[in-house]
């Protein structure tokens, strides 16, 4: 499952201020419950897929995605989740959420979610 869809157990999609990796007070409240949640569900292994809204270059959005990916399982880690159980990858704005030329779409791309890899 994926926390897009709600079906990743406890685990919550984070998002992100414009051209930004950087998590605000919000996020980190949200990746402070991720992180409760990957404590107590030691088996669980997860992937964070960083992605970026359509606005940028190819390179550039993957490379912001996976900033935002990195950023995400470097506060996990520093949270006491293991890093072996937390691989990243970028799909820059590939795979979007929303679909939309505005703010309104734009701001639901710009995120990094989890998807479980091992239960």
């Amino acid at each position: 499952g994926d926390s897009d869809s709600n079906n990743a157990g406890g685990l919550q999609t984070v998002f992100f201020a414009y051209d930004s990796s950087t998590l605000d007070s919000s996020s980190k409240n949200t990746m402070n419950n991720n992180a409760e949640f990957l404590k107590a569900n030691a088996s669980v292994d997860i992937q964070i897929e960083g992605h970026a809204d359509e606005r940028g270059g190819r390179q550039y959005n993957l490379a912001l995605g996976e900033r935002r990916a990195k950023a995400m399982r470097d506060y996990l880690v520093a949270m006491g989740v293991s890093s072996k159980r937390i691989s990243t990858i970028s799909y820059g704005n590939e795979r979007t959420l929303a679909e939309g030329h505005d703010e309104s779409a734009w701001s639901k791309n710009r995120r990094a979610n989890f998807v479980v890899t091992a239960k």
